[in-house]
């Protein structure tokens, strides 16, 4: 009798202390950065918990914290792009639950790995298919600002939808094929190797064309200078060039000196 009866006052005095901790513990704590999901019976209430502390009712409502601060989440995907060519892009994407909207998307969806798993990965996978096959491999590279906008407009939209959203999204890295690398770059080479072609071919033509214009002018010059050489002026400078020596004309007779009369009237 002893015995059972100290087995009732164990089992009362625990029931008595788990009432006391109920009633003594009628507040809910939210934290910096987090939002409080409240529930009566498990029921998701429309009061959303702000940060501080809070009055529930012990049993009857329970507190669900949810972050609502910023995170990142790091994706990588592969897609095709318009021309058929494999990309592998590695995507980072800062999100954040939307405060207001916090009760409704525990709700609908859970906590904040339930909304990675199931929402934000699909999602960046699939955005992410679909504006890439609007573009070639090449414009993905050459547009790469215009991509990431679309993407980034696009997925906004689409998780908005989910009371998520998107702060910033950024394409890491973009790479394709093995394949397709080397046909750019053997593309690249060709394209500078035509370059180098044609500047040669150029220079070439130039230089031809330069010769032809000296030999132009070299010709010109002459004329103009035979036009010019009247019998004055070849007599004139004939005269200056004279070093006042007699020329020796030999003959079958005899060596004779020309004299200078005779030299002014050669012609």
């Amino acid at each position: 009798m002893k015995q059972i009866k100290f087995t009732n006052n164990a089992g009362k005095i625990t029931a008595l202390l788990f009432l006391i901790t109920i009633l003594l513990t009628p507040f809910a704590i939210v934290n910096a950065g987090e939002r409080g999901v409240l529930m009566q019976f498990g029921k998701v209430q429309e009061t959303v918990l702000g940060e501080g502390i809070h009055i529930i009712i012990p049993i009857v409502n329970t507190v669900k914290k949810i972050s609502v601060r910023v995170q990142k989440q790091q994706i990588s995907a592969e897609a095709s792009s318009k021309d058929l060519q494999d990309v592998f892009t590695d995507v980072a994407l800062n999100w954040h639950v939307i405060p207001e909207e916090t009760n409704i998307a525990f709700q609908e969806i859970g906590d904040e790995q339930d909304i990675i798993n199931k929402i934000i990965n699909p999602a960046v996978e699939e955005v992410l298919k679909a504006v890439i096959a609007r573009y070639t491999a090449e414009e993905v590279v050459t547009k790469r600002g215009e991509v990431k906008s679309e993407v980034d407009d696009t997925l906004t939209a689409r998780l908005h939808g989910y009371h998520i959203a998107v702060d910033d999204i950024s394409l890491v890295h973009v790479n394709f094929s093995e394949k397709f690398s080397e046909a750019v770059e053997a593309k690249q080479i060709a394209e500078q190797d035509a370059k180098r072609a044609d500047f040669i071919a150029l220079k070439a033509a130039k230089q031809a064309e330069a010769k032809v214009n000296l030999a132009k002018g070299e010709v010109e010059t002459n004329r103009l200078l035979r036009d010019s050489l009247t019998n004055e002026i070849l007599e004139r400078q004939a005269i200056e060039k004279w070093d006042g020596k007699l020329p020796l004309i030999m003959t079958k007779d005899a060596p004779k000196f020309l004299n200078m009369n005779e030299i002014l009237k050669l012609k």
